[in-house]
Parts: C-alpha cells; sequence; structure tokens
C-alpha cells in the first residue's frame, strides 16, 4: 500500500473529496514527522509505537567484497507493532 491508496481510502470511507483526503494525509503524516525529528514518540494504540533511537558506530562489512566500511552514529526510527497487529 502507497501513500496514494491510503488517500484513496480515506476519501472514500469518509465521503469527503480527494483533495481534503489528501491534506488530512499530508497533515497526519507531516505531525508524526515533526514529533519523530523532535525526538519523541508515537503511540498508536492497537497499532503499535513509533520511537526515535540513537544508533551506535561500528564497523559493517561490504557482503560482496568483504570490505569493511566504518557506520558512523547516528538516529533511527523503530516500530514496535501493537497487540493487535501482532495478532493479525
Amino acid at each position: 500500500m502507497i501513500k496514494a491508496d491510503i488517500v484513496n481510502r480515506v476519501a472514500e470511507l469518509s465521503n469527503i473529496p480527494r483533495i481534503k483526503a489528501v491534506q488530512a494525509v499530508d497533515t497526519i503524516l507531516g505531525s508524526m514527522k515533526a514529533a519523530l525529528g523532535a525526538g519523541k514518540r508515537i503511540e498508536l494504540r492497537g497499532f503499535g509505537v513509533f520511537q526515535v533511537r540513537d544508533r551506535k558506530k561500528g564497523v559493517g562489512r561490504n557482503p560482496k567484497t568483504g570490505v569493511e566500511v566504518a557506520i558512523t552514529p547516528g538516529r533511527t526510527v523503530r516500530f514496535k507493532p501493537g497487540k493487535d497487529l501482532k495478532n493479525l
């Protein structure tokens, strides 16, 4: 499923014009991006939790050539599915 599919589904189920559905989906995704960018946790009951975590530095290896590659420390977003989603 891609963003366009979500927009079409929102428009269909809510009986609103597609343009309004695009605005709604963009607003939700924009708010989620802003919250994650600020390091906040997003919890959607029955779906799961999005959380920003620190990634430690390390050494990786190119599987094709075997050359070692330095992995820089940074931040990454992790998703933990909720109970209802796991049961599907």
